[in-house]
């Protein structure tokens, strides 16, 4: 994985904040294909070029949005995860507005919460560290040491361990909570990228980018298994609810998924779907998986491909605005929502409806549409996050209309919401 140019540091934001968007970019930057890192950072730094004008008015350049309505009716926090300042930034649901930031880590890029929702976990790419936040009072614990660009965070069911994949370690560092003490770490693949846990907590699955394999990992004993033979580059994982079925998306110019069957940790043959494909999501019924294609650098080919998890078919396409990056399903799955960037326009947000699989108007969000998307319990909200300049879009599910965006920093990279 080639690093960023220097000067872009310099020109943009200054060696201290450029650093702490590091961890962000690169992890988007193997998302998109791997095997042709060079051309998508480049294409990461010409947005953030394009965006440098825009960040001493971060609302600016924007078209009409709905005005903030009435507060929301759930007593939820959204956790918003800004790499470039090294912050966590709450955000109260039911009046959308930002409590203080909460400092972690530089590159802080991905976060998860614990089932029970006390607990706030985020990894800081840069130093490679874990910081826990204690969500009762947005307090955050001493860091906890991992292996190096920690990119990902799965917690088991009952709350007790959490696992965070290493990227550039090859390793996964499980992390006991009732102490937030750092186990032995676990050998993997070339360069993880990717974790999901089954439903009962007894396996846990890493995909490795640089290995084309998911290494399986038995959280009893803390081993890993025989690693299971994917496509090339695998990125994203998702298990149905069920638990027995795990889908690997592969992102090698011309994608596809691969499942695998839990009971025996077989694949099964790859599912087609399109252009560097990257993120993955279930529906809350197990029946359908989407798939987002990302595109090309041109920010051309993206789609989502639905597939019927009964026979593991693909059902045709769905062409979305530009470069596709994340998806967020409603818990009711009726409704995927996708983040993308549309030259000329920014940040989107493409609603899909499941029951026919066809794209609704798109929501026009921000200026890149580079981050992540995260949905409310009761399904009335998604948040959007806007990697630059930085800030969350609420978006009423309702209605698809996108509310006043709310400020967060540069590098709004992952979001996580307590239930």
């Amino acid at each position: 994985m080639e690093r960023e140019p220097r000067d872009l540091r310099r020109a943009a934001f200054g060696k201290p904040l450029y650093q702490g968007m590091v961890a962000a970019v690169r992890r988007r930057a193997v998302r998109r294909r791997a095997t042709e890192a060079v051309t998508v950072t480049a294409a990461v730094a010409a947005l953030i070029f394009a965006a440098v004008p825009a960040l001493g008015g971060v609302s600016g350049g924007r078209g009409p949005r709905a005005a903030a309505g009435a507060a929301l009716a759930h007593p939820v926090i959204a956790y918003v995860a800004v790499a470039g300042p090294g912050t966590v930034v709450p955000i109260r649901t039911a009046t959308n507005r930002p409590l203080p930031p909460i400092k972690v880590g530089r590159g802080a890029d991905f976060i998860a919460i614990t089932p029970d929702g006390k607990t706030a976990y985020v990894a800081n790419g840069n130093p490679g560290t874990v910081t826990p936040i204690r969500t009762a009072t947005n307090i955050a614990l001493h860091s906890i040491k991992t292996g190096r660009t920690p990119v990902a965070i799965a917690i088991t069911p009952d709350g007790k361990t959490v696992y965070v994949v290493n990227f550039d370690s090859g390793t996964v560092t499980p992390i006991r909570t009732a102490t937030n003490t750092a186990l032995r770490p676990i050998k993997t693949g070339l360069r993880p990228n990717g974790i999901a846990i089954t439903p009962d907590g007894k396996t846990a699955y890493v995909a490795n980018n640089g290995s084309g394999t998911v290494t399986p990992i038995r959280t009893a004993t803390n081993t890993a298994l025989r690693p299971i033979k994917t496509g090339p580059h695998p990125n994203a994982l998702a298990i149905t609810p069920d638990g027995t079925t795990v889908y690997v998306t592969n992102d090698n110019r011309s994608g596809t998924v691969t499942p695998i069957r839990t009971a025996s940790n077989t694949a099964l043959p790859p599912v087609k779907t399109g252009y560097a494909t990257g993120e993955i999501a279930i529906t809350p019924d197990g029946k359908t998986v989407y798939a987002v294609n990302g595109g090309t650098v041109n920010f051309t080919k993206a789609t989502v491909t639905p597939i019927r998890t009964a026979t593991n078919t693909a059902l045709p396409s769905i062409k979305v605005r530009g470069s596709a990056e994340s998806i967020a399903i409603t818990p009711d799955g009726k409704t995927a929502y996708v983040t993308e960037g549309v030259v000329g326009v920014g940040g989107v947000v493409t609603p899909i409806r499941t029951a026919t699989n066809t794209a609704l108007p798109s929501i026009t969000t921000g200026t890149s549409g580079l981050g992540a998307i995260a949905i409310t319990p009761d399904g009335k909200t998604a948040y959007a996050a806007d990697l630059l300049p930085g800030e969350v879009v609420p978006i009423r599910t309702a209605t698809n209309t996108a509310l006043r965006p709310i400020k967060t920093g540069v590098g709004a990279e992952a979001i996580a919401i307590t239930r």
